[in-house]
């Protein structure tokens, strides 16, 4: 399959050090693949592909660069457990994951491949204490460095500035539309499925500032008195803490949801939770969607899990095998806070402090994509418990709601 228009733009760019910000399914391990035969190709020349851990390398583009490179018959010798492939001209590509510092230092290269950059860990010192030096010494040695971004305060945004400005360096932009591997009604699919920003950073391959506040898309618009009656379901998500534990209560609203109540109880345990809900919604069919990890841990005395007392007062669990990945909920959140179409489909009563104060205050590290964890503030505990049933019930990914485990207390 040839490059498309934009690939070739960058496979013909001739700067020594090419950025390239490029959507999802842009065509960027493709792309990737082509940088490596083209520089192989030469005898002697040797290669290395870097991306952000050793499973992404081997399961994102080992298996296709082997193909490519056999079916060329250019093969000399492949090892498996080291992702190495010599070639018959004394050629070499190894693949690396960006925390593999050590095996790499004091080696050599003519083309350096930084695959999804923006979300090596301490990109900064990868650059520049381990990969800048392997390139000083080979004549017309390059590296190219291609991302979905992943913000501004990070070292792959630098890079895309320092392109823009600095000689024998290019930065180049592209979406996913751009890229041709993805039909535009999918694209407008991916609009409707994921909030305002995200979808810009990953299709559009825009850099978003957003600041350090993780839920970007929460506003005013999302505080709304419920009016209505409470329906017969309720539904509540809930994080298992000690020092502060939050149950965040919701109905079924619109196309969305309105949490409607908190409870929140200190220096306690999953019984007494349950104690407080049961008494407050005696009669309602209550469906509970707590932390993955309470089939195993226990916050009461005895021998029961979070999971099985919750199921004893007759609460129907619904949880997954495990949890959605913390960037995956956050992004059901945000979604769901305002869409990319300008929908906002969760509201939150205004009586309910906690959980307003802790989805408007909660933030990252700073210059990280990493949560801030504050037991004193527990805005994280408080988010988390929200956040599993959103992403629930809409999940960012739907293989989530497929490996679902239901389970269904005495009632």
């Amino acid at each position: 399959m040839p490059l498309s228009k934009p690939q070739k733009i960058i496979f013909d760019d001739e700067s020594r050090f090419r950025v390239v910000s490029a959507g999802r399914r842009f065509g960027k391990s493709f792309l990737s693949i082509w940088e490596m035969a083209k520089a192989a190709r030469y005898p002697n020349q040797k290669v290395m592909y870097i991306a952000p851990s050793y499973r992404q390398a081997k399961s994102i583009i080992w298996d296709e660069l082997k193909n490519q490179l056999i079916n060329k018959r250019w093969v000399k010798k492949i090892n498996e457990s080291e992702l190495s492939i010599i070639l018959v001209n004394g050629s070499s590509i190894i693949l690396r994951s960006a925390d593999a510092g050590p095996s790499i230092r004091g080696l050599e290269f003519d083309l350096v491949i930084c695959d999804e950059m923006a979300f090596f860990p301490n990109a900064n010192i990868i650059w520049s204490d381990i990969i800048r030096p392997t390139l000083s010494s080979r004549p017309g040695s390059r590296a190219l460095f291609i991302s979905t971004p992943q913000g501004m305060g990070n070292f792959f945004y630098d890079l895309y500035q320092q392109g823009l400005t600095t000689e024998d360096w290019s930065s180049h932009q592209y979406t996913t539309l751009e890229g041709g591997q993805v039909p535009a009604e999918e694209i407008e699919a991916a609009k409707r499925d994921l909030d305002h920003r995200t979808y810009l950073q990953e299709y559009e391959a825009s850099f978003q500032s957003s600041g350090n506040i993780i839920f970007y898309a929460f506003d005013p618009e999302n505080i709304e008195k419920f009016s209505g009656e409470v329906p017969n379901q309720i539904h509540i998500g809930l994080d298992f803490n000690i020092s502060k534990m939050v149950a965040v209560v919701a109905v079924k609203y619109k196309t969305g949801l309105h949490i409607i109540d908190e409870i929140v109880l200190r220096n306690t345990n999953t019984d007494e939770m349950c104690q407080a809900i049961k008494q407050k919604y005696p009669d309602k069919m209550i469906f509970v969607y707590p932390d993955s990890a309470g089939s195993q841990r226990k916050t009461s005395a005895g021998t029961n899990t979070d999971h099985t007392i919750l199921q004893q007062y007759g609460l129907r669990v619904m949880v997954n095998k495990a949890n959605p990945l913390v960037k995956d909920r956050i992004n059901a959140g945000n979604r769901l806070l305002c869409d990319a179409n300008g929908n906002r489909n969760l509201f939150i009563e205004p009586d309910c402090k906690e959980v307003i104060t802790a989805i408007s205050k909660w933030e990252y590290q700073p210059n990280t994509s990493i949560p801030i964890k504050d037991a004193e503030k527990g805005y994280d505990g408080v988010n988390d418990s929200w956040s599993y049933m959103v992403s629930f019930l809409y999940p960012i990914k739907p293989q989530y709601a497929e490996r679902t485990v239901k389970f269904f207390g005495a009632y």
